[in-house]
């Protein structure tokens, strides 16, 4: 019996040995590139690259990247290929002039936990994507431009008063800034805002601004490369799925209370629209995608992407003025010139002051919100910068890699107004300007971002003057996620009247 033991050993050896060179086997069959795919770094076997991307800048390193394997390069995470794209021109070519084929987005493990399938704005393909973004946009557009800017003119007295009770004091600006925009998703979605101090209110922003950060950080890439380890392991990634449950019961209690007074006739805002749509489609027993289930997955998209962004881009323009006071002064000169201090801004100023509405989108470049844009998949065989990108192959657009493409920008790294400005001082649009993205998937509030973000900032540098203890402290480094915001700040707001 004992003599039999080393050849039962050798025979598992051998088993062991042919199981795993199987294993290894198949791995690399399945890696093997089609032919003219697009090269990138080699990856670790099972593992991919995802030990080579920088975990707190990862749009940095993948820009960098760029500079080695060209404007279309492939990464790995675990087995799945994804192909980035940079540069204004290869960005262009995929998402305006391809975007019939780079229109749909891939499977995503983390994506599919949260919405349930083909659900939402922002993540649903096909029918249901296209008739909820075409509701949507009607919804922003029935709701507002009048109706959007009397809600900021509104909610902007509500945050000016709250930054003049910090006169004096050194304070976090953010919460106060999240606070206003997100108050005109409010309206918009619910019909209503809520003060500030509202607790429920505030608990929603934090789940939001944790959901934000975590959806864009590694811990989502590891998620989306081995669902079927991460969902059984501790970390950050469980924290996604906690704050979108949080948020859609948010979400839902709102819902439930928009039915009991709901008015066939007469919608106050989106989900009383949806509603209504919803008892249409039912009787008809047509129009997949307008379920209750979906009208939550759709509100939850709206205030990711509509108060994330412009609340992070207003907190990048008091950094780069407070870091440029010469700039400051300038905005502000413009602004008494234009409109004076007795009365609020608005839109119809905006074409009597170039300078200032130079400074916002230099801003917008520079704070470089949304660094990676959403992903992107094949919708059949294509060709990128003459590599072949195969059906189904993810495509990730590098927006950091156009707003500081060296080949389209005079000063790319460096805080400058002039590249919105002619050599008369007039603004002056540019192609590679692309913070809310372009094409088919682009950003449907950017209408409404845009009025936010010109009415909000004049506002404040109208009333208020900024600056920090010591603006060589400032930092533009950013900690990335889904978006892009800048570490925490503390400043003085001065009321100009007192200066």
């Amino acid at each position: 019996l004992f003599a039999s033991a080393p050849f039962t050993m050798l025979g598992l050896h051998l088993l062991l040995l042919v199981i795993i060179s199987a294993v290894l086997l198949g791995y690399f069959l399945t890696k093997k590139d089609p032919p003219n795919f697009p090269p990138g770094p080699p990856p670790l076997p099972f593992l991919g690259n995802i030990f080579n991307i920088e975990a707190k800048q990862p749009h940095l390193y993948l820009t960098k990247l760029a500079d080695v394997y060209g404007n279309v390069f492939c990464i790995r995470l675990g087995r799945h290929k994804t192909v980035f794209v940079s540069g204004w021109k290869m960005v262009k070519q995929a998402i305006v002039t391809q975007a019939d084929i780079f229109v749909d987005r891939p499977y995503s493990p983390m994506v599919n936990r949260i919405y349930s399938g083909n659900s939402g704005l922002f993540f649903s393909n096909g029918r249901v994507w296209r008739r909820q973004r075409r509701f949507a946009m009607t919804m922003l557009r029935t709701f507002g431009p009048n109706c959007s800017e009397q809600s900021i003119y509104e909610e902007s007295r509500h945050l000016l008063e709250a930054m003049e009770k910090k006169t004096g004091e050194l304070f976090d600006p953010a919460p106060l800034l999240l606070n206003a925009v997100a108050n005109i998703i409010c309206q918009i979605v619910f019909g209503r805002r809520f003060d500030y101090s509202d607790h429920d209110f505030q608990s929603m922003l934090q789940s939001l601004t944790e959901m934000a950060y975590l959806e864009g950080s590694v811990w989502a890439l590891l998620y989306d490369s081995f669902p079927s380890l991460m969902k059984y392991l501790p970390g950050p990634h469980n924290r996604i799925f906690a704050n979108s449950k949080s948020l859609e019961g948010f979400i839902t209690r709102e819902v439930e209370d928009h039915k009991l007074d709901l008015d066939l006739d007469n919608p106050h805002d989106y989900i009383d629209t949806f509603l209504i749509e919803m008892n249409v489609c039912h009787r008809k027993s047509s129009e997949q995608g307008f379920e209750e289930t979906n009208l939550v997955h759709c509100c939850l998209d709206l205030f990711l992407a509509g108060s994330e962004t412009t609340s992070k881009a207003l907190q990048w323009g008091l950094i780069y003025l407070i870091m440029n006071p010469e700039i400051q002064v300038r905005v502000q000169a413009e602004i008494d010139r234009v409109i004076g201090r007795s009365r609020l801004p608005s839109m119809a100023d905006r074409s009597n002051m170039p300078y200032t509405d130079a400074v916002i989108h230099e801003i917008q470049r520079m704070g470089n919100i949304v660094p990676l844009n959403g992903l992107r998949m094949a919708t059949r065989d294509t060709t990128l910068g003459g590599y072949f990108i195969p059906k189904g192959t993810s495509v990730m657009p590098n927006l950091t890699s156009v707003l500081f493409d060296k080949t389209e920008w005079e000063t790319p790294h460096t805080f400058n107004p002039g590249h919105f400005l002619d050599a008369e001082g007039k603004f002056v649009k540019r192609e590679a300007f692309l913070p809310f993205s372009a094409g088919k998937r682009a950003c449907l509030g950017e209408g409404l971002a845009r009025m936010e973000l010109f009415l909000f900032f004049v506002s404040l540098l109208q009333k208020f003057s900024f600056s920090t203890k010591d603006a060589t402290q400032l930092s533009t480094e950013g900690i990335t996620g889904a978006t892009r915001a800048p570490h925490p700040f503390k400043i003085y707001a001065v009321a100009r009247s007192t200066l």
